[in-house]
């Protein structure tokens, strides 16, 4: 059982309570599978420790709007790494 940081808090990181646990059971899968927890906390539980990361913001979960707007972030940044590359490609 979660007593730290409290549900109250977690919720303050997420849109609704759906994707807290929908987050939550993600990472907490993700650590139990051998992936290296991201916080200085020492817990046996993945949960725990999944939960930790979202209260210290090395987890973030997305809502649908803010999703979509990284992809075209990262959809604009590739585009310029593109052209970079063919324009290097081009004045060789």
């Amino acid at each position: 059982m979660i007593v730290k940081p409290t549900v109250i808090e977690l919720l303050e990181k997420a849109e609704n309570r759906y994707s807290l646990v929908i987050a939550t059971a993600k990472r907490a899968r993700q650590i139990s599978n051998g992936s290296k927890p991201m916080t200085e906390k020492d817990d046996v539980s993945p949960v725990t420790l999944a939960a930790d990361e979202i209260e210290e913001d090395k987890v973030k979960i997305y809502d649908q709007n803010e999703w979509d707007k990284e992809l075209e972030k990262k959809e604009d940044i590739s585009e310029v790494e593109n052209n970079n590359e063919i324009e290097n490609v081009e004045n060789n």
